[in-house]
């Protein structure tokens, strides 16, 4: 009687709505986790645009091609990654595991690519562009671009989207411990799908923050 007792308050968790202030210890705790995140990433986009603002010339490098564009399909290759892991958490609310487990994988491989992709871009403005985290290149510094521009942009840039960036890649790990032992960790697909959405949501302030707004449109203009 006692176990079929628990098995009920543990569907009624699971499902929601019905004891609305009885949470379990994991979804508590991620969503704990989940405002003190907030606050840092907050914290960060505000001093980001603090130095914006008190700067008096602020970089602007990003052309709309191929950088707005290539950081576009980072953008959409987050956002697909969140369709497969609504996919998921519904697939093991009803009890379907293989399904479950397959929308999971997906989930990984889009974050794993949206890593890569990032690297790229790195790659592209430190080795290409000759971006440093604490250096500019010179040719930003010379007249007609940014003269006396402040080298906080390296190092809030890759603060900022190294620090999202690690989340992604923890959120990877963490998905790849649920689907090997989904059996056991069932509803923890769905305290991981609430990681994976936050993670998303934080690029959603920081794709327009950073690089819509860094956007030369100068040369734009003059094309």
């Amino acid at each position: 009687m006692a176990e079929a007792h628990a098995e009920s308050l543990a569907a009624n968790d699971w499902s929601g709505g019905v004891h609305p202030y009885r949470v379990g210890h994991r979804k508590l705790g991620m969503w704990l986790f989940i405002m003190s995140d907030s606050l840092t990433f907050g914290a960060l986009l505000i001093a980001y645009s603090y130095a914006r603002a008190s700067s008096v010339s602020w970089p602007t490098p990003f052309s709309f091609s191929p950088s707005i564009l290539f950081s576009s399909v980072m953008t959409l290759v987050l956002l697909s990654s969140s369709l497969t892991m609504v996919f998921a958490v519904s697939a093991a609310k009803h009890g379907k595991l293989g399904s479950a487990r397959k929308w999971l994988l997906a989930t990984m491989v889009l974050g794993l690519t949206f890593i890569v992709l990032h690297l790229m871009e790195w790659r592209h403005l430190m080795v290409d562009e000759g971006l440093q985290p604490f250096e500019l290149p010179q040719e930003w510094t010379e007249p007609g671009k940014w003269p006396g521009a402040s080298p906080l942009f390296g190092s809030t840039f890759f603060g900022i989207t190294g620090l999202h960036m690690f989340h992604v890649l923890t959120g990877v790990c963490y998905l790849g411990v649920v689907m090997a032992r989904i059996k056991k960790m069932k509803e923890d697909v769905e305290v991981s799908g609430l990681y994976w959405h936050f993670v998303d949501l934080v690029w959603m302030f920081v794709f327009p923050l950073i690089y819509l707004l860094s956007v030369d449109y100068h040369n734009v203009l003059a094309k």
